[in-house]
């Protein structure tokens, strides 16, 4: 069957990983070790998929000053790589990854990570060889800017009609607009349905497993009704 599509790129901090509550633990942390006032964490979920100067600049707007962005990214990752660490991917996420792979696409990730922590994140899983292009926030443009998708592309030499964003946050879904290519979301990260399905995503998923039999689906034509 001749795929639809050929670019698979993933979101990884709520779409493959179940990392959320380590996050925003993280991120408390940082905010009591600096002496700031500590954001509950519905606020503190809201910018997961930001990088981490976007993430600091949203949570305190009044505080944009290089020092304390800089003081609160140094805290924030002295409490996320601490040697206990949780690495959890979701139920399901390596073996559809790797399904995939072997089903002929190519996969790639697109993160607000740091590519010192996704770097640490695929070494851990030992996903790494299955991605033939990963970007991380701090190397590009963070999102909801296109740049991390153009280049992601631009390496692979596709187009972005042959490539999804797969994601569960609103700034992957705007993301993938900005860049012109499709979206998936998945409803069981950090951003509701409702939120999300504002982008018009293709679709909506419930569970990453999914996605292997959706794409599927959406490669067979659609058969158009006949006039009687």
């Amino acid at each position: 069957m001749t795929q639809r599509f050929k670019v698979l790129i993933f979101d990884w901090d709520g779409t493959l990983m179940d990392s959320e509550a380590h996050i925003v633990q993280s991120m408390v942390s940082a905010m009591e070790q600096l002496g700031t006032e500590v954001l509950d964490a519905r606020t503190i979920g809201n910018v997961i998929g930001l990088g981490m100067r976007e993430a600091v600049h949203t949570l305190f707007p009044q505080r944009r000053d290089e020092a304390f962005v800089k003081a609160f990214v140094d805290a924030y990752r002295s409490h996320f790589f601490a040697a206990d660490a949780p690495q959890a991917l979701f139920p399901g996420a390596a073996s559809t990854l790797r399904g995939l792979r072997a089903d002929g696409y190519r996969l790639a990730v697109a993160t607000g990570k740091s590519r010192r922590g996704l770097d640490f994140a695929l070494e851990q899983t030992g996903l790494g060889d299955l991605f033939s292009a990963t970007r991380a926030a701090d190397e590009t443009a963070s999102k909801p800017d296109p740049r991390m998708l153009r280049e992601i592309l631009a390496e692979l030499g596709a187009d972005p009609d042959e490539a999804i964003m797969i994601g569960d946050t609103a700034f992957d879904m705007e993301m993938a607009r900005n860049a012109g290519t499709h979206a998936v979301a998945v409803s069981y990260g950090v951003h509701d349905t409702a939120r999300l399905m504002a982008y018009r995503p293709l679709t909506c998923l419930d569970e990453l497993a999914a996605l292997s039999q959706w794409l599927v689906a959406a490669a067979v034509p659609k058969r158009v009704a006949s006039a009687s």
